[in-house]
């Protein structure tokens, strides 16, 4: 934390410009003992100076240092940046000159790392910073946000306040023990952690969401060999993905890839057709699309019009319907028949298509986002996005469900407070209130260098 760090905030490789960030006490004494320009040290916060990057008497590159003045910069340290032309060969000399200053190599994270340490946000909020940079599509996007302004930190802080009370009424009971005095209503902490285990259970249950809206909505096309998995596979993703041909079985293995629908990411999962077979390899690829279809959000069943049974249609659904997953009955080649059976038109899972047309798949990605419930998703609501803090927060709920049990058993103070003290130590590991050093390391070593 006494070190000057310096790392490129931008992506490696060729561009107009790259920026390289400074943090730390020396970095406005580094960065002007280099520039050719105006004293850094004595600048405003927030301003910005074009001048030359030199080593020596050697110009290296035409520069622009902006200056932030702790504690008004994200470290809330003093912190420089300099924007600097794109050549890999111009951001190397500039870093070798930096650390010839005195600054060193910056770890992977440590802008954030420092940033959380000098009290800029909590853990929480510190980990969103790596969910915003990875957000791909408008929810992720939307959660990472509402995390990193300390949307699930406010919910937790609420919930430990409420905790914080009662233990320390509890604490003070230990301190009279001789007296047995009661400072703490039982029944009234029962009735605050049931309070608190609703909002637990909220916070608990949005992790699936919070899953899907990180990772992408997994989305299973199945259907028999020949139904046009592959065509419709290719047909949403607007590109020729997978290998279409007239020849039964030519899906063997799975293919995978992603759109972007209404903002939010669905991955789209083409697998073997199902059909009992003797080909060894063609076996493996139908199993792998039963194990998909139990792994999915929701299940696309694409069948031919022109060749399946209505009865076949209906006991695949009643299939699906077991599964308990969404699902959206599919039928293909819909310019091939005349009409269509009053059974699936009557039937609110079904839609009709020509994927090789391209007739209907628009309808199909309406369809597959509403019956996804991502629209049910805003962006004020406070989803868990991360595992740590899905962990955390059933363990705190065990433990309060340990408080209670101990309430009803009659359990002495002692070991009412070690339940209360263990709730409250699993809520805090959530904000960084507790925290360890391995788990600081785990955590900001997966950032990039420069963040």
């Amino acid at each position: 934390m006494n070190d000057t760090i310096v790392a490129l905030a931008t992506p490696p490789g060729v561009g107009a410009i790259a920026v390289i960030r400074l943090s730390g006490s020396q970095s406005l004494s580094i960065a002007t003992d280099c520039f050719d320009g105006k004293d850094l040290m004595v600048q405003k916060s927030h301003t910005v100076h074009f001048g030359n990057i030199v080593d020596g008497t050697e110009i290296v590159d035409e520069v622009l240092m902006t200056v932030f003045k702790n504690p008004h910069s994200f470290t809330k340290e003093d912190s420089v940046e300099i924007s600097c032309h794109g050549s890999q060969y111009i951001i190397n000399r500039i870093i070798q000159l930096l650390n010839k200053k005195g600054a060193r190599l910056a770890n992977p994270g440590e802008f954030t790392q420092r940033a959380y340490l000098n009290g800029r946000f909590d853990l929480a909020q510190a980990e969103a910073v790596a969910d915003l940079i990875a957000s791909e599509n408008e929810s992720s996007h939307a959660a990472a946000l509402n995390q990193m302004r300390g949307g699930i930190s406010k919910e937790i802080k609420a919930l430990r306040e409420k905790l914080v009370h009662f233990a320390s009424m509890i604490e003070l009971e230990l301190d009279f023990s001789e007296e047995d005095v009661e400072f703490a209503s039982r029944e009234e902490l029962k009735e605050l952690i049931k309070g608190i285990d609703k909002v637990l259970v909220k916070l608990i249950d949005s992790f699936q969401l919070g899953n899907v809206i990180k990772n992408g909505v997994p989305v299973v096309i199945v259907g028999k060999p020949n139904a046009g998995k592959s065509t419709l596979l290719n047909a949403l993703l607007e590109e020729e993905k997978a290998i279409v041909s007239d020849i039964a079985g030519t899906t063997r293995d799975i293919i995978e890839d992603e759109i972007n629908i209404g903002g939010v990411k669905f991955r789209f999962i083409d697998t073997a057709g199902l059909r009992d077979t003797t080909d060894q390899i063609e076996a493996i690829g139908v199993e792998r699309a039963n194990q998909k279809m139990n792994e999915a959000s929701l299940i696309i069943y694409l069948f031919d019009l022109s060749t399946e049974s209505l009865e076949t249609i209906l006991t695949t659904e009643q299939q699906l319907i077991e599964k308990d997953k969404p699902y959206i009955l599919v039928g293909n080649k819909r310019d091939k028949v005349e009409s269509e059976p009053s059974e699936l038109l009557d039937n609110s899972n079904y839609i009709s298509i020509a994927a090789k047309q391209e007739q209907g798949v628009q309808e199909l990605k309406d369809m597959i986002f509403a019956k996804s419930q991502m629209d049910n998703f805003k962006t004020g609501n406070v989803v868990v996005t991360n595992a740590r803090h899905h962990q955390s927060l059933v363990n705190t709920q065990n433990a309060l469900h340990d408080v209670v049990r101990g309430i009803d058993n009659q359990i002495t103070n002692d070991f009412l407070a070690q339940d209360i003290r263990h709730s409250l130590y699993y809520l805090g590991e959530i904000t960084g209130e507790i925290s360890t050093d391995d788990l600081l390391d785990n955590i900001f070593s997966k950032f990039c260098i420069g963040k």
